[in-house]
This record gives C-alpha cells, structure tokens and sequence, in this order.
C-alpha cells in the first residue's frame, strides 16, 4: 500500500496501473541507478573519452597519452585517477614506468553501442 501512496503523491493519474507495476517490478534498485548515472557522467567528459579510445588501440603509459592528447602529464593523471576509480581502467607496473589499458571487454561495449548509436543518427 506505501508504494501505491508513493504512485499517488505524484499528483497524477495511473492509467494503466497494471504497466505501471510491472515496469515498477523490474526497474533496478536505486542504487544501481545512482551508480549507471556515475558511470555515465564519467564518460561525459571528452578527455576521458579521449583516454579510452586511446588504451582500445594499445596498452600506454602516461607520458605517452599526453603526448598523444596535446595535453600535460598531471592533466592525464588525474582523468586515470577518475578512470580508475570507475573501474574503466587498470594499471601494472614495469619498474617505474606504469601502464594503463582497458579493465575489460565491457568499457569496449559500452562505447562501440554508443558509436553506433551515434552512427544511426547519421
């Protein structure tokens, strides 16, 4: 009954209440959604796009980014830093030199279905 209050306190009529509880009983959680949202407000930043299409092609280190990037090593770092801690990218070591490449074949997804969407636009 609380949902169906929370349904009502919108100031609007259910008219098809049977869509509105199955769409109801399948949405994630809510903190998944705040999560997806995080997700996505990192990739909407266009130097971390940049950075990840970059590590699709190779495995690099930082230096090397920026020198691709026309950009500065502490600027590079700090878009890893907010890559990392998404979970985009990964790193390993090699003496002193770091190296960064994609967490895994699901960042690839992610920005392939948004090319082609993008593509379909077109």
């Amino acid at each position: 009954m609380e949902e169906r209050n929370n349904i009502e306190s919108c100031n609007c009529s259910i008219i098809h209440e049977d869509v509105v509880n199955k769409v109801k009983a399948n949405m994630p959680q809510e903190e998944k959604l705040y999560d997806l949202a995080d997700l996505f407000k990192v990739l909407g930043d266009s130097t971390r796009v940049r950075i990840i299409c970059a590590l699709f092609q190779a495995e690099m280190c930082v230096c090397d980014i920026a020198a691709l990037l026309s950009m500065n090593q502490s600027a590079i770092s700090h878009q890893l830093r907010v890559l990392k801690q998404a979970r985009l990218v990964k790193y390993r070591k090699d003496g002193k030199v770091v190296y960064y490449s994609l967490e895994d074949e699901h960042v690839k997804r992610i920005f392939d279905q948004g090319l082609i969407h993008i593509d379909e636009k077109n």
